[in-house]
């Protein structure tokens, strides 16, 4: 198997995060850009790892309004309450949970209605390390918004290398 290092720093982070729940306390600042793998896509959309409480607070004042999580409950660094969370924060929250070896069209064909009836919102989409989301967003771009692949795949890159489960699911066609 190669080695690739972005894979390798989204997993560190990841493990970083599960310390951080554990320990109680967060050492990542409340600023969007200390967000665990923070990735803006456009001025309307943009990506990240789990947040913490505090950065959900930095995500509503950057004017989200619509946070999607793709990562199911029981992720090892899950916030329990963050359906509460997100809500006390005057944000709708929508979670669909994405079996991470797993991942299954229909889910995929949710997400793709949920940013098209909110589209005229800033939507944050997240799950726990933004691998799911990454591999989402990419199949997004290109099969559904027609951005270009490279361009794309730039981004998704900067997350990781999917393994060969996500690279199944990206290469499936999808229906319009």
């Amino acid at each position: 198997m190669k080695f690739d290092l972005r894979t390798f720093k989204t997993v560190l982070g990841y493990g970083l995060t599960r310390i951080e729940k554990l320990a109680g306390f967060s050492l990542r600042a409340s600023q969007l850009e200390a967000i665990y793998n923070y990735l803006p896509i456009s001025t309307q959309l943009a990506t990240s790892g789990q947040p913490t409480t505090n950065q959900f607070s930095a995500i509503q004042r950057a004017g989200y309004s619509i946070i999607i999580n793709l990562a199911p409950a029981n992720v090892e660094n899950a916030l329990p309450n963050e359906a509460a969370v997100v809500a006390s924060l005057g944000m709708d929250y929508i979670n669909i949970p994405v079996n991470f070896s797993h991942p299954r069209q229909q889910d995929f064909e949710k997400f793709v209605s949920l940013l098209q009836r909110h589209s005229h919102q800033k939507i944050w989409v997240h799950c726990a390390a933004n691998m799911r989301v990454s591999c989402f967003i990419f199949k997004y771009r290109t099969a559904i918004l027609g951005t270009n692949q490279n361009h794309a795949q730039a981004d998704l890159r900067k997350i990781w290398q999917p393994n060969a489960v996500w690279k199944r699911f990206i290469a499936k066609p999808v229906s319009h």
